[in-house]
């Protein structure tokens, strides 16, 4: 652990003078060794009522990185919410031993109490970035995100579960292209980490083109509670936080290996029906192999679902009827087991 932390120290510079200066976040001063809350005006509701994104930032006394956690881009997407909340709840940042937390557990607060990934204009967030105030509504809560935050922060540990129907086994994604990323993503030692390219607009793009390091965590169904993504969101954000040399768990069990896929692929429905799989999230597949099947309602007709090549099943959708077209499961291939 040692050595890592020097390691990291060199791949993330902190500037001991300006880390001693306070942060300013909303007219609000956080000082080294202080911890604060802050309320971040995210728009009106038609009713005229204020929402506000929290902020929680929590600075130690000594030295060391910004991390960002946020959960919550995608208001449905509840497990990433929980990640980011639970470990609030269990004080997990009030000890550190260098650097500086900041925790926005939900940011699309709109999306969250309307059980929507969107904000009420339809527009998604996370194709948003970076925003503008005089844009749409997902174009500002994103300006408010990049305007106010990013600039305060070394690196993003961003919080996410699968869509529409569809699961996610726990995993990590992040750019090739970023050296940073890519050890921050093996410290979190997710059951699966995934190379995946940048997706225009969206946070991870923006952060990178600023130089912040990024890693997003997918685990789990929108709109589901999943206990063991939630447990493995919080175990790899405590892991990423050790290896940073921030906190110190004495109790921690750490993952020590990762399955490591450098290309994916979605298996898609050519029939329309009711949709049963037989292989599911975290199974090995190989090619040719019976995954699933698609029936029609009637009784007349059953379409058989195949592996089309070996790897794991690392997404599946959970959705009782499917129409032709629909993504059915992702599997990750080209891959290798890491030992971390």
């Amino acid at each position: 652990m040692k050595e890592e932390n020097i390691y990291m120290t060199e791949l993330i510079k902190v500037d001991e003078k300006r880390y001693a200066e306070p942060i300013i976040l909303d007219n609000n001063i956080i000082l080294p060794g202080q911890e604060e809350t802050v309320r971040l005006s995210a728009g009106r509701l038609p009713s005229d009522n204020r929402l506000y994104i929290y902020a929680h930032v929590y600075r130690s006394v000594n030295p060391g990185p910004t991390v960002l956690m946020m959960g919550g881009v995608h208001g449905d997407e509840i497990n990433g919410v929980m990640v980011a909340r639970n470990m609030i709840e269990e004080k997990v940042f009030e000890k550190l031993n260098r650097g500086t937390v900041i925790s926005v557990p939900l940011l699309n607060v709109f999306g969250f109490i309307n059980f929507s990934r969107e904000v009420p204009d339809g527009k998604d967030i996370n194709r948003s970035f970076p925003g503008t105030m005089a844009g749409s509504l997902a174009a500002r809560v994103a300006r408010t995100l990049t305007k106010k935050l990013l600039p305060l922060v070394d690196c993003i540990l961003d919080f996410h579960t699968g869509g529409s129907s569809r699961y996610n086994y726990p995993q990590i994604r992040y750019s090739k292209k970023d050296p940073i990323a890519e050890k921050l993503a093996l410290a979190f030692g997710a059951p699966c980490t995934v190379q995946k390219s940048f997706i225009p607009k969206s946070l991870r793009k923006v952060a990178a083109d600023m130089g912040l390091p990024t890693i997003v965590y997918e685990a789990g169904e929108s709109v589901r509670l999943d206990g063991f993504s939630i447990s493995k969101g919080m175990q790899g954000a405590k892991q990423v936080l050790q290896f940073l040399g921030m906190l110190y768990f004495s109790n921690l069990v750490r993952s020590n290996k990762t399955l490591l896929f450098r290309k994916t692929g979605w298996i898609r429905a050519n029939f329309s029906g009711i949709f049963v799989w037989s292989k599911q999230s975290g199974h090995r597949v190989t090619k040719g192999e019976l995954i699933g099947q698609i029936k029609d309602p009637f009784g007349m007709k059953v379409v058989n679902v195949h592996a089309i090549r070996d790897g794991y099943i690392i997404g599946h959708n959970n959705a009782s009827v499917v129409n032709q077209g629909d993504a059915l499961f992702h599997v990750g291939y080209n891959y290798e087991s890491i030992d971390i």
